[in-house]
């Protein structure tokens, strides 16, 4: 997989194994990991001013999108993401 980019749009399966289109709105790196927030594609596409949800996901060593694993690991990553979005 190429290094993924924000504003790209990909398929992921939910725990139903149904595919959902999401996009990602913002990355970045920790201690040499790479994270994505994604949210679904209709709701960014809904443009609404309610809350979307988003997601966070970690990129591992094959450029393969996986959940994040700990408590400590998701709380790091959010407020790293939760920063990115302040700026905006």
């Amino acid at each position: 997989m190429d290094k993924i980019e924000v504003g790209e749009v990909f398929t992921i399966s939910d725990e139903l194994d149904e595919d959902q289109e999401v996009e990602v709105l913002a990355k970045v790196t920790l201690e040499g990991t790479d994270y994505v927030a994604v949210s679904f594609l209709e709701d960014v596409q809904a443009e609404s001013e309610e809350d979307i949800d988003v997601f966070f996901l970690k990129i591992d060593e094959d450029g393969e999108l996986s959940a994040i694993e700990t408590d400590e690991e998701f709380d790091k990553v959010s407020e790293a993401f939760d920063e990115i979005f302040e700026e905006e």
